[in-house]
């Protein structure tokens, strides 16, 4: 009985992290530019992602690192980076899957899966988020095409080509960003978002 009580209070503790991640993610009441902690929106899409990061019977466990500096609070639109966050972590764990099928198990036990995101103060009005994965990275040829509109490298039925190119808009129009992609085949691919903490 005691460890039933403890499985249910756990379950109870998860499905309120969950529900705040999802009401923090959507932030559906914030249609203006609203101060956000950028931090908070980045864990709230991890934890979002928490089922797809964690170890299954096709899928080794994907580790994430984190290496956040101090942020100022950043004038921003939260719902919409919080998109971008998910369109991007997604990008990296379906990325670290296809890539682990083509490895044998002692191949992902000497280089495990890995998400790293990193944020950092540059300038005197920017910050920047890194995210990168380990996987198989993207041949040269096709990372200019990464934010057109229905361009995808996913299979039929995998992917809509739009993430990245909604991204882009968000980060680029909406914020007056920048948005960058560095890929090296066999090493990984990096996402750089750069924005203005005051618009």
């Amino acid at each position: 009985m005691p460890q039933v009580l403890d499985s249910i209070k756990v379950g109870a503790e998860r499905i309120i992290e969950i529900v705040k991640s999802l009401r923090n993610f959507s932030r559906l009441d914030e249609a203006e530019y609203k101060e956000a902690h950028i931090h908070e929106g980045i864990d709230g899409t991890l934890v979002i992602l928490n089922h797809r990061l964690k170890a299954n019977g096709k899928n080794p466990a994907i580790q994430v690192i984190k290496e956040y500096s101090p942020l100022p609070l950043v004038t921003c639109y939260p719902g919409q980076l919080n998109q971008v966050f998910m369109n991007i972590l997604s990008n990296a764990v379906d990325a670290l899957e296809e890539y682990n099928q083509k490895r044998t198990k002692e191949e992902i036990k000497q280089n495990p899966s890995q998400i790293k995101v990193y944020t950092q103060k540059i300038e005197d009005n920017w910050i920047k988020i890194g995210i990168q994965d380990n996987a198989g990275g993207i041949p040269e040829k096709l990372t200019s095409k990464l934010f057109d509109p229905f361009f995808t490298t996913k299979p039929v039925g995998k992917g809509t080509g739009l993430g990245l190119s909604i991204s882009y808009q968000i980060i680029i129009e909406k914020h007056g960003g920048r948005l960058f992609c560095n890929s090296k085949l066999g090493e990984g691919t990096e996402f750089i978002i750069e924005i203005p903490i005051r618009p």
